[in-house]
């Protein structure tokens, strides 16, 4: 479960420390508060948090966190507008939308009359619910995420404009029957990004279409509202926005089948590592134990392959693993230590623990701060963590599971990764953003850990059916729901 230690863990702002923490930052708070500042708004903050996707979130978490915003909306106003920058795909402990839950909430408070805008992520499981009681729904562009002070600023704008001249603005939502879009909707290759341009273009074609998004959702939840969307938030143009909807939803529907990048098989990873001779790095790219998509982030079956076969010169991280960092920490910096790393979640899911003999090479708290294009100038912490090598390998062992997306997690402990010959990273898609343009080559790995794209290993209670690709479908997508 994900309980308010794990969004403290990793980044937690409330009250004013939110603006001061994140105004001048690539965060959606930051595109707030520039529309704030060109429009002379007073901004009310209460709280930003963010927790490595994982198990459902906690009644004490929500609330700790949604309780904190109700209160505000209670007793701080009146307020003219509020703007939310959510993720999308937030379960509770009961298993009901989170997301959908926080706005419903603030608009029993609020009322009819205060407008709502929310930015998304572009993995939102969207329920058609939240756009009922928010008028403006606006997401991501961009997987890896480099345009979330844009998305926040965009939509502050269309909340500017609902508050000066009063005209309504109204979000449609179409979901299709399908999990999610090939490779989670990564937005520098087809589909995704020919379906991106097209929705740029749909927007462009008319004055009153304020924002057209798509949303490609995010597979590994068991919730009914899973699956992705169009949104077409729009001024006064209901028929246009459900044309330019159905439009974008049938061209994402086609394109469900579209091919994918090859993943490789660990042993075929450690081969590759082993032959390349480079200059620029190699960078080798786990997405089944990403927890950017809630794996449990301490899978060994790469590893295991990489400390045999793969040669000289690696970087390996994030693995977690709170007990070894613990005894990382006992022991000191220099020393070597005796360990089981890994695999203790579940065995099941990328292999089981390795015993090996690892030298202590730094010692940390975790805490850095991001200068990649994603989330750059953003503190993050990933817990007490440690830089260990066994045998070839290098490997960033923390208490907290974290993608590596940003290098400063590994040069916050000394190491530098753009002088190694090859890094592997726990990642699906959002290490692109500070890896691509250094890397020599990318290859992707299926390490069969927990969010492994072979989905048949997981059992869905919850969602929808028929849906694609369990079930055969012959509709082409759902209306509003």
């Amino acid at each position: 479960m994900t309980d308010t230690d794990a969004f403290r863990a990793f980044y937690c702002h409330e009250g004013d420390d939110v603006l001061s923490a994140l105004s001048d930052t690539a965060n959606e708070v930051g595109g707030f508060d520039d529309a704030a500042r060109a429009h002379g708004w007073t901004l009310v903050p209460t709280v930003a948090t963010f927790a490595t996707p994982g198990g459902v979130v906690t009644d004490h978490a929500w609330d700790a966190f949604a309780g904190r915003i109700f209160d505000t909306a209670r007793h701080q106003g009146p307020f003219d507008g509020v703007v939310l920058s959510l993720h999308g795909a937030m379960v509770r402990h009961d298993g009901t939308d989170g997301d959908a839950a926080l706005v419903s909430g603030l608009r029993s408070i609020l009322g009819p009359d205060v407008p709502i805008a929310v930015t998304l992520d572009l993995h939102a499981n969207l329920a058609s619910s939240l756009c009922d009681k928010a008028e403006i729904v606006m997401s991501y562009k961009t997987f890896p995420h480099v345009d979330m002070r844009q998305t926040g600023r965009k939509a502050a704008e269309a909340l500017q404009t609902r508050m000066q001249n009063g005209r309504s603005i109204r979000t449609v939502v179409r979901k299709l029957p399908m999990l999610t879009l090939p490779e989670g909707g990564r937005t520098d290759s087809e589909p995704m990004s020919g379906l991106i341009a097209l929705a740029a273009r749909i927007e462009e074609s008319s004055p009153e279409l304020l924002d057209v998004s798509v949303n490609a959702g995010f597979s590994l939840a068991d919730v009914p509202e899973i699956g992705p969307t169009v949104t077409v938030c729009h001024s006064d143009a209901q028929t246009i926005a459900e044309a330019a909807a159905e439009r974008l939803a049938s061209e994402m529907w086609d394109a469900r089948n579209a091919p994918t990048e090859a993943l490789l098989t660990p042993a075929e990873a450690a081969q590759l590592a082993r032959a390349h001779d480079a200059v620029s790095p190699l960078v080798l790219a786990d997405p089944s134990d990403n927890p950017g998509d809630g794996a449990y982030g301490d899978a060994t079956n790469l590893l295991a392959h990489l400390i045999q076969h793969g040669g000289q010169d690696i970087l390996f991280g994030a693995l977690c693993d709170p007990a070894a960092v613990h005894i990382a920490q006992e022991a000191g910096a220099g020393q070597t230590i005796q360990i089981r790393l890994g695999g203790h979640f579940d065995p099941s899911f990328g292999g089981k623990p390795l015993s090996v003999s690892a030298q202590v090479m730094a010692l940390g708290d975790g805490r850095y701060v991001c200068d990649s294009p994603m989330w750059n100038g953003v503190e993050q912490s990933c817990g007490p963590s440690a830089l260990m090598r066994i045998e070839n390998v290098e490997v960033l062992v923390t208490s907290a599971a974290t993608q590596a997306l940003d290098m400063n997690i590994f040069r916050a402990l000394g190491v530098e990764p753009l002088h190694k010959r090859v890094i592997a990273l726990k990642s699906t898609q959002h290490f692109r953003a500070a890896y691509a343009p250094a890397a020599e080559r990318i290859a992707l790995v299926d390490g069969a850990g927990l969010a492994s794209p072979s989905l048949d290993r997981l059992q869905f209670a919850r969602i929808p059916r028929p849906i694609f690709p369990f079930d055969p479908v012959t509709r082409t997508y759902h209306g509003d729901q």
